[in-house]
């Protein structure tokens, strides 16, 4: 048999894995526990109030309502799916009217099982209101009449809603 070059055969060597396994669970374990005060460090803290947890204060703001409508794209019986210009138009004249004062659009992917038991994914849209909570029930019925009208000018099935209480300070 002739002699090999392959270093991880030779039984004089150590094994090389094996120490550098252990090498990076250590250094893995010292970035852990260094966290901690890495993390009191960029927040100003020190000593032990960096590691205990910190005390829950009220939050900020005024009571709101986050109002979410989630929008599908594709439409049903295979047609065109939504395009960025047509919902950009869409909320242009139909929701802006109604919330002039601003609105969050955000882009989405999801799924959905369909009337007819079909799982559907597709692009999305998610548009975010936030109402005092005071004016809330005066804007559900503006609210409802976004998600008739997507209904009817896309050939949707739904518009998914959820309303969450939230703070927020502007």
């Amino acid at each position: 048999m002739t002699p090999t070059s392959d270093r991880s055969c030779d039984p004089r060597r150590p094994h090389r894995s094996r120490s550098r396994l252990a090498a990076l669970t250590l250094s893995a374990a010292l970035l852990g526990a260094g966290a901690p005060a890495a993390y009191a460090a960029f927040t100003g803290e020190s000593g032990a109030a960096a590691t205990a947890a910190a005390p829950q204060q009220a939050a900020a703001g005024r009571p709101y309502v986050e109002t979410s409508l989630l929008f599908g794209t594709a439409r049903p019986n295979g047609g065109p799916a939504v395009t960025d210009r047509e919902f950009r138009a869409f909320v242009d004249a139909v929701v802006t009217p109604r919330f002039p004062g601003g609105l969050t659009v955000q882009d989405g992917y999801g799924q959905y099982r369909d009337a007819h038991g079909t799982i559907e994914r597709e692009r999305s849209y998610e548009l975010i209101l936030l109402r005092p909570v005071s004016a809330a029930g005066a804007d559900d019925p503006k609210i409802e009449q976004i998600r008739a009208a997507y209904l009817k000018r896309f050939g949707q099935e739904s518009v998914a809603r959820v309303d969450d209480r939230a703070r927020v300070d502007f």
